[in-house]
């Protein structure tokens, strides 16, 4: 009898993390084109498509039919699991898997609060724990105290797509885009918020350093990651480098944002994501 971790597609996961949790996948849509995300479209077509389409995407949220194959199996082996989902107020998955695991004993669901590299860095902690030997109530326990010292913050290239998402005006990105405002944002709780702006790529990656000291310091015993959007990871390897005093850590991973929150923020931007110390 083991524990086993299942996640939706919406976790920024590296190989190695992504090899030892289940994955259930939702559906992207452009348009009239539909795609399994994470088997029939990876990061660089989504970002390709992404950049050539006139329209945003859509995700359709996970059903309680499809998480039942996963839990038929965590049955049959006489498994535990924990099942981790991306935050309520971006999708309905969480309440699919609630609905789903009501039919299992021995299945729990957590709502990670976050999405893409912020959610990756919670799946990562959970996949430590499991490794230490913590029992199911233990981990469960743990991630939700920890998914709260969660913090999330990026600084975008271009304001175009949170226009084209409704989040800002026609007028006010047009003023940003001919000023070079690069917007720092952050994910909370779910919840995407410009926190600050700078003008010029340098000013912002600045502001960004910025506003992390202000959230908290890095715990450097917890799992860090870095993310990008697009297909040039250049930026954020250089954020990496010039910031490193802020991580006092070589043990980090850097990977491509997903669909979910590249959507919102577009190509380009540089983001963090990592437990704050309290």
């Amino acid at each position: 009898m083991g524990i086993r971790i299942i996640v939706d597609s919406t976790a920024d996961l590296l190989k190695e993390i992504k090899d030892q949790v289940t994955v259930v996948p939702l559906t992207l849509r452009f348009g009239d084109e539909e795609f399994v995300d994470g088997v029939d479209i990876d990061h660089r077509k989504f970002y390709e498509k992404l950049v050539d389409s006139d329209v945003l995407p859509t995700t359709s949220q996970a059903t309680p039919a499809a998480y039942v194959p996963y839990f038929d199996e965590v049955k049959d082996n006489g498994d535990t699991a924990i099942v981790m989902t991306l935050a309520q107020k971006l999708s309905g998955t969480y309440q699919s898997a609630t609905i789903a695991a009501s039919d299992y004993d021995n299945i729990f669901v957590v709502e990670s609060g976050s999405a893409a590299i912020g959610f990756g860095v919670l799946v990562e902690y959970a996949v430590r724990l499991v490794k230490e030997g913590k029992s199911a109530e233990e981990i469960v326990s743990l991630l939700e105290e920890k998914k709260n010292d969660v913090v999330v913050m990026a600084v975008l290239d271009t304001l175009e797509y949170l226009k084209k998402g409704g989040r800002i005006s026609a007028s006010v990105a047009f003023v940003g885009g001919v000023l070079n405002i690069k917007p720092v944002i952050s994910l909370i709780k779910g919840e995407i918020s410009m926190i600050g702006k700078a003008r010029g790529a340098v000013q912002g990656n600045k502001l960004l350093a910025q506003e992390i000291e202000k959230a908290g310091s890095v715990d450097a015993s917890m799992p860090l990651m870095f993310g990008y959007s697009g297909l040039d990871d250049e930026a954020v390897k250089k954020f990496v480098s010039d910031n490193s005093q802020m991580w006092k850590t070589d043990d980090y991973s850097i990977s491509p944002i997903g669909s979910i929150i590249g959507t919102h923020i577009g190509p380009g931007a540089v983001a963090i994501a990592f437990f704050k110390n309290n």
